[in-house]
């Protein structure tokens, strides 16, 4: 299982950025796939999770101001991030609970992408 993000970059106070990612491999199904992030030299946050019926949970920081959503057929994940600020500026991970045949139907295991650089300065 790999999963491939996409998206970041330098963006402006006040702009916006779409993050992608994608779930590629012997995949059964995909329960959680959510967004984390960390800035140097701090421990790793989660920004927003959604659940495969759709549910969602957002950071105190991201509520607002980011959206998460995801293609189940394309197994997919996406975070728009509006209104950005400097203090967004981290790598972000998109991250899936994956059912793979190795484990079974119905275990699922979490799995990382290897991040994305997202940068918010003038």
């Amino acid at each position: 299982v790999q999963l491939q993000a996409s998206g970041g970059g330098l963006v402006q106070p006040g702009g916006s950025l779409r993050l992608g990612c994608v779930v590629s491999g012997s995949i059964l199904g995909i329960n959680h796939m959510g967004w984390w992030r960390r800035v140097e030299d701090e421990q790793r946050e989660l920004v927003a999770v959604i659940q495969s019926g759709g549910s969602v949970e957002y950071a105190d920081a991201a509520k607002g101001r980011f959206t998460i959503s995801r293609d189940n057929a394309q197994n997919s994940v996406y975070l728009q991030m509006d209104r950005l600020e400097p203090e967004d500026t981290a790598i972000y991970y998109c991250t899936a609970g994956v059912s793979t045949p190795h484990v079974g139907a119905g275990f699922f295991v979490d799995y990382w992408g290897p991040g994305t650089l997202v940068t918010v300065s003038s």
